[in-house]
This record gives C-alpha cells, sequence and structure tokens, in this order.
C-alpha cells in the first residue's frame, strides 16, 4: 500500500484546500472509493462540502477525516514551497502532510485495499470526510453526525485520523478529550474623567477580585483519564485608548478545557455565583466547543493499540491531552471513537512534514485495525 499512500497524499497536498475550500481533494477520493464499490452521499452545508461513503451493511466501522488546512503564512519561510508536496530524504512536506493529508490517505488507500481483499467483509465500512475542520468547524461533521442521527443512521466505531503520535510513531492513541467552554464576559461599569473617579464607576478595579478567584478556583483534580480542569483568560480589554478615561466596559474572555469531573452546566453556575457573589453587574455568552469524552478500554481501543504494536513493536500509551477534534462530535451519537495518526511535532508550523515510512505504517495500522473488527 505504501507507494499508492504517498501518491495520493501528494496530490491531496497539492491542492491548497484552505478551510473550508475542499479544492477538488474529496471528488478524487470520492472517484478511488466508487471504483471498488462504496456508495456515494454527498452532504453539502453552507460552504463546506462533506463526502459519507459507506461499503457493506450491519455494525458501521467508520473512518473520520478532513481535506481542509490552516493559510500557510509567509511562503517565503518555507524551505519547500507548501503545496508543491516534495519528498526530501524520504520526508515529504507540505502543509497538511500531518494534519491530516497523510493520514487521510492512509485511511482510503487501507480502506480500498481491505474492500478489495475482503469483498464479503463483516458489518459496514464507512468514511466520513469533511472540509470544516480547521476553521468554524460548524457545517461539517457536526452537520453530518446530525444528518445521520436524524435517520437512526449509526455509527459503532470510529478512527479518526488527527495526528495522535508525539515522539515517535505509534507511541500514543487518544481515546478522548477534554471538553472546551469559552466564557465572553461583559462588566458594566459608569464612563467618566479620570480626575472625577466619584462620578464614574471602574469595571476594571471592581473586577479585580473576582478574577483573581477565578483564575484560581480549583475546579477538580481530574482523574485517572484526564488531568484537572484548567481555566485561562485569552483576552482582556477596557477603555477608549485615551489616558484620561475611566471605562464604561471590561471585557473578558476565557477558555476552560474541562475534564468529565464536572459539566458545562456546573461551570456556567459557579461563574454566576461568582459574580454575583463579587456584586457586579454584567452579561455572559457562553461557547460550547465540545463535551468531553472517553472510550475506554474495548473492541475499537483494543484493537486499535493490538494493530500499532503488530506494526511498530510499540505499545501506545492512551491519552486525552491537546485540544479539540471532530471526535466530539462522532462520541455524541455513542460510538467508540480513537484518534491515531502520525507525529504532531510539525502540524500548523511552517515546514510542516511527515516521515513517508511512517504514512506507509500508518496505513497497515488502519488495515489492522479493520481486519480485526470486520473480517
Amino acid at each position: 500500500m505504501k507507494n499508492n499512500i504517498i501518491q495520493l497524499a501528494q496530490v491531496l497536498i497539492q491542492r491548497p484546500s484552505i478551510s473550508p475550500d475542499d479544492q477538488g481533494c474529496q471528488q478524487l477520493i470520492a472517484e478511488r472509493l466508487q471504483a471498488v464499490g462504496f456508495k456515494l452521499e454527498w452532504l453539502p452545508f453552507g460552504d463546506t462540502l462533506n463526502l459519507w461513503a459507506t461499503h457493506g451493511e450491519g455494525k458501521c466501522f467508520a473512518f473520520a477525516g478532513h481535506t481542509d488546512v490552516v493559510p500557510v503564512g509567509d511562503e517565503s519561510q518555507w524551505t519547500y514551497p507548501p503545496f508543491a508536496a516534495q519528498i526530501v530524504d524520504n520526508i515529504l512536506y507540505g502543509r497538511g502532510a500531518a494534519d491530516m493529508k497523510g493520514s487521510l490517505a492512509a485511511m482510503v488507500i487501507a480502506a480500498e485495499t481491505f474492500v478489495r481483499n475482503n469483498p464479503d467483509h463483516q458489518g459496514k465500512i464507512a468514511l466520513l470526510i469533511t472540509s470544516d475542520e480547521e476553521a468554524a468547524a460548524t457545517n461539517g461533521t457536526v452537520k453530518v453526525v446530525e444528518t445521520l442521527m436524524k435517520r437512526n443512521e449509526e455509527i459503532h466505531y470510529c478512527v479518526v485520523g488527527e495526528p495522535s503520535s508525539a515522539k515517535q510513531f505509534g507511541d500514543i492513541v487518544k481515546n478522548g478529550r477534554r471538553g472546551s467552554i469559552t466564557g465572553n464576559l461583559y462588566i458594566q461599569g459608569v464612563q467618566g474623567h479620570v480626575a472625577y473617579p466619584h462620578l464614574a464607576d471602574n469595571p476594571v478595579h471592581k473586577a479585580l477580585k473576582f478574577l483573581d478567584e477565578l483564575t484560581h478556583y480549583q475546579w477538580d483534580q481530574g482523574n485517572e483519564f484526564f488531568p484537572p480542569t484548567s481555566l485561562q483568560i485569552a483576552n482582556i480589554h477596557a477603555g477608549t485608548g485615551s489616558n484620561n478615561v475611566i471605562p464604561g466596559e471590561l471585557y473578558v474572555q476565557f477558555n476552560l478545557r474541562y475534564c468529565t469531573e464536572v459539566t458545562d452546566e456546573i461551570i456556567k453556575t459557579k461563574v454566576a455565583e461568582m459574580l454575583e457573589k463579587h456584586e457586579l453587574t454584567y452579561r455572559i455568552d457562553w461557547n460550547l466547543s465540545g463535551k468531553p469524552f472517553l472510550t475506554p478500554a474495548g473492541q475499537l481501543v483494543n484493537a486499535a493499540v493490538d494493530a500499532v504494536e503488530k506494526v511498530t513493536k510499540i505499545r501506545s500509551h492512551l491519552d486525552t491531552g491537546g485540544g479539540t477534534s471532530d471526535a466530539r462530535f462522532i462520541a455524541t451519537m455513542g460510538a467508540e471513537v480513537v484518534e491515531f495518526g502520525p507525529l504532531n511535532k510539525t502540524i500548523h508550523k511552517v515546514n510542516e512534514c511527515v516521515d513517508v515510512g511512517d504514512l506507509a505504517k500508518c496505513g497497515e495500522v488502519y488495515y489492522k485495525i479493520l481486519d480485526k473488527l470486520l473480517a
């Protein structure tokens, strides 16, 4: 499978599919899958193209991935053109090489090879591919999941091809993710002249004790799968830019990456209690990016870890760290979900790259997972 994986990865990388513009990547994939008997369903929403491709019937195993990539930034900083897909010393360079056109190519080739070798396989193989993961993530996987759930179509097992490996290929299989919730808080005061503070009400001064409590509050201790919930202030602003004006409003944006020991409702309630305690006049808008999920040891986790060990001789460590991915949407279906892919050390960076040997191994791992669950 190695040559097919590398060739497909190069072709995908050569298409500048800055999110959410697919640039024809999914059509290339669809043609390959259709050639081996996959049924294709196009699910476009807004500016996003989504592909749901299936083969067989019964209990569903899905690969999930995205064709969109982040912008390249200053191209002059790249050693090799970001969309040239050059291979130098067995390293494939290009935007999306690691995140995640390389592993997407490995998934496609693994699936088509498995179907050729096992035309009458058990269950259903599916590929869920979107062009809206790196940006808004509003018209992609989440909408496909909603569509599938409305018609009672299930995903039982899912491997998301995010680059999970840290120090060497295969060292980590992600079996969960923390939740992410952002608070956009507006604390009201009364604008005025700094020389007449008795005629104004400075919201920055009023909020200091609240902010101190917010940033030092211990939400939980974490558990065996997750680190403790963490909160970080991301943005803060007040004032007109003039040094003689007391601001009339303070804006604070903060984000929590939270584990399964708390819920988004607990977080909202506690923050409201703090604001009331400090007698602040405020409004707050919450944005829930995703709830935490965990796939415990079971058929999928065991199949993934065993497959990695057979290919790499490494016993993967289960991990839930990092940011969010589309796995959070698929997990809401009740599916067992893991993330597995190549090294993540160059993702979203200048000179993003992946070892071509690792991509070949990635395809082998995906194939063995399929073989374990559906052969």
